[in-house]
C-alpha cells in the first residue's frame, strides 16, 4: 500500500535564511517537497544558486536570493521581492548562523559582533520584516528559529555563540508573545550535534574525534549515541511550520538525540 505524500504547504510561500547548506538546505527541500514555494537566502551567490539548481532539478519550487541577514536593508529587499513576486509569505525559518572557535580572553569586538549580527540582529530583522508582511496580508504565519543547545548550556571556546543563541531563544519567546495576537506563531528548535559544515571546527570533524566517540557515544552523553542528520531537524521544523503544531507557541523543541536530558 502506497502512502500519499503530505502536501501541508500547498499554496504557501516560505523563506529560509542560510538555506543553501546543512539544516537550511534540508528544510528548504522538505518544505518544497510538501508543496511550498521556497526562497532561500545566503551571502554566497555561487553556493546559493547551485543549491537552488539542485532542488529545482528535483522538481521542487525553490528560488535563491543573495542577501545578508545582518544587513537590515538586504533583509527588507528580500522580503519586498517575495511580496512583488509571490504576493504573500507564510513561513519564515531563521536558520542563518556563524561559528568559529574563539577563546574569550583572546576575542576581539569584531569576532564577537559578527556572531551577534547574524544570529541575533539577523533574526530580529527577518522576523520583523516577515511579520509586517504577514500582518499586512492578513496571513496567519509561522516563524521558526533554529537555535542550539548552546543557548541553554555552556561550551568552552564558544562564549559568543552560546550567548547569541541564548538571546535568540529569548527573542523566540518574546516575539511569540507579541505576535500571537496577530495570528503568527513563533517557535524554535534547539539543535544538538547535527552533521553539517558547522560540524567541522578548525578543520576537525566533531563527530569523528576521540572525545565525541568516547563521551557522547561510548558513555551515552547523547542518549541515541550518534550525531543527527539535517533531515531530522528539517522534519521538526516542518512540523512547527504546519497546522499540526497549531497549539504550540513560544516553544523551543530540543532536536539533540537526548543530549539535553543527560548529565
Amino acid at each position: 500500500m502506497t502512502t500519499k505524500k503530505m502536501r501541508r504547504f500547498e499554496g504557501k510561500v516560505a523563506l529560509v535564511t542560510g538555506g543553501a547548506t546543512g539544516v537550511g538546505y534540508a528544510t528548504a527541500s522538505r518544505l518544497a517537497s510538501e508543496g511550498a514555494q521556497v526562497v532561500i537566502t545566503g551571502r554566497r551567490a555561487d553556493v546559493g544558486e547551485q543549491a537552488a539548481r539542485e532542488l529545482c532539478g528535483q522538481g521542487l519550487a525553490v528560488e535563491f536570493i543573495a542577501g545578508d541577514v545582518a544587513d537590515e536593508q538586504s533583509v527588507r529587499s528580500a522580503v519586498e521581492h517575495i511580496d512583488r513576486t509571490y504576493g504573500r509569505l507564510d513561513i519564515l525559518v531563521n536558520n542563518a548562523a556563524s561559528f568559529q572557535s574563539m577563546r574569550f580572553l583572546g576575542a576581539n569586538r569584531a569576532e564577537w559582533r559578527k556572531v551577534f549580527d547574524i544570529i541575533v540582529d539577523g533574526t530580529y530583522y527577518c522576523t520583523q520584516a516577515a511579520a509586517q508582511l504577514m500582518v499586512s496580508k492578513g496571513i496567519r504565519g509561522h516563524i521558526i528559529n533554529v537555535s542550539s543547545i548552546n543557548g541553554q548550556r555552556a561550551l568552552e571556546e564558544s562564549s559568543h555563540y552560546n550567548t547569541a543563541k541564548g538571546a535568540m531563544d529569548q527573542l523566540t519567546r518574546s516575539t511569540a508573545l507579541e505576535l500571537m495576537d496577530e495570528g503568527i506563531r513563533v517557535n524554535g528548535v534547539s539543535l544538538g550535534f547535527i552533521e553539517t559544515a558547522m560540524s567541522v571546527v578548525d578543520g576537525v570533524v566533531e563527530h569523528e574525534t576521540d572525545w565525541f566517540k568516547s563521551i557522547y557515544v561510548g558513555r551515552g552523553k547523547i542518549a541515541q549515541r550518534r550525531q543527527g542528520q539535517p533531515e531530522e531537524a528539517a522534519g521538526v521544523i516542518a512540523f512547527l511550520a504546519s497546522e499540526d503544531a497549531s497549539y504550540i507557541c513560544g516553544a523551543i523543541i530540543p532536536v539533540d538525540g537526548g543530549l539535553s536530558i543527560t548529565f
